[in-house]
């Protein structure tokens, strides 16, 4: 009897997990999530909202009710196996968000309703691989944010101390001059704004923020890329492991063939030259 009854259910999940997984299906979510997205842009146009205010809000409720249809599928299909996948729990949350009432303490979630234009990470496997190679990279990432920041600190610091009384505004205080060498590495008018004003008071000021920018723009910055690609280029090279294991297997096979037959070639070679009795 129980056997009969657990039969049709896995078979519904069977039908549901193939269904959800078609690739038809996905690229019809996928342009759900493209079209959401269109929606909620023209969403902060009060002139469009005022035109097609009520279909736009329509056509989005409709979207998020496939959202939750498709999310339910998945919950089904997968029971709680689904939240062991940190993009299945991704996915539910920013579904979660747009079904909380956005009126009252919850007015905010309002604004983070265009999250669900991000699952279109979920559904474009390069957009995936670069997601998890930062995440993959944070420990890394970690260590040199560590490093700057102790050169922001230093650096803080010095130019506090050496131009705070001369640039109030902008060395006056320990947070002040922080923020003013977050602007000096962006080199956002790091020359014309902020250096030469400087050295028109303390001449060799160019002493501090040349190395500075070499130090945390250039260097600092390029260490952050690397760590990524790096990262990235792991991460590659995990998903291909077979297949370069598999080559490396058949050049090894073709090498021993080689040879063997440089063996038997020689051997054939000294049969040939042997002195016949």
């Amino acid at each position: 009897m129980s056997s009969t009854l657990f039969v049709p259910a896995n078979s519904i999940r069977q039908r549901s997990k193939a269904f959800i997984e078609n690739i038809t299906v996905q690229r019809i979510l996928l342009a759900l999530i493209l079209v959401n997205a269109v929606i909620l842009g023209l969403e902060t146009s009060s002139d469009i909202m005022a035109a097609v205010g009520p279909f736009l809000i329509a056509l989005d409720k409709a979207i998020l009710a496939v959202f939750v249809a498709e999310l339910s599928i998945r919950l089904f299909v997968h029971r709680f196996a689904f939240f062991k996948d940190g993009w299945n729990v991704f996915d539910f949350i920013v579904v979660g968000i747009a079904l909380v009432p956005a009126s009252g303490p919850f007015a905010v979630l309002r604004a983070l309703r265009v999250l669900r234009v991000l699952r279109v990470l979920t559904f474009v496997p390069s957009m995936r691989k670069i997601v998890g190679a930062l995440i993959k990279s944070l420990n890394g990432m970690l260590s040199i944010a560590m490093v700057l920041g102790l050169v922001y600190y230093v650096a803080a610091v010095m130019v506090t101390k050496l131009f705070g009384e001369a640039f109030p505004e902008w060395f006056g205080s320990l947070g002040a001059s922080l923020y003013t060498l977050f602007q000096v590495m962006t080199l956002e008018s790091w020359s014309m704004g902020i250096a030469r004003p400087v050295m028109e008071a303390f001449p060799y000021a160019w002493a501090f923020f040349v190395p500075f920018i070499l130090i945390a723009t250039f260097t600092m910055l390029n260490l952050f890329i690397a760590v990524i690609v790096n990262a990235v280029q792991t991460m590659h090279d995990d998903e291909h492991k077979d297949e370069i294991d598999a080559e490396k297997a058949t050049q090894q096979q073709l090498l021993e063939q080689m040879q063997q037959l440089q063996h038997e070639l020689k051997a054939l070679r000294r049969d040939i030259n042997k002195p016949q009795e």
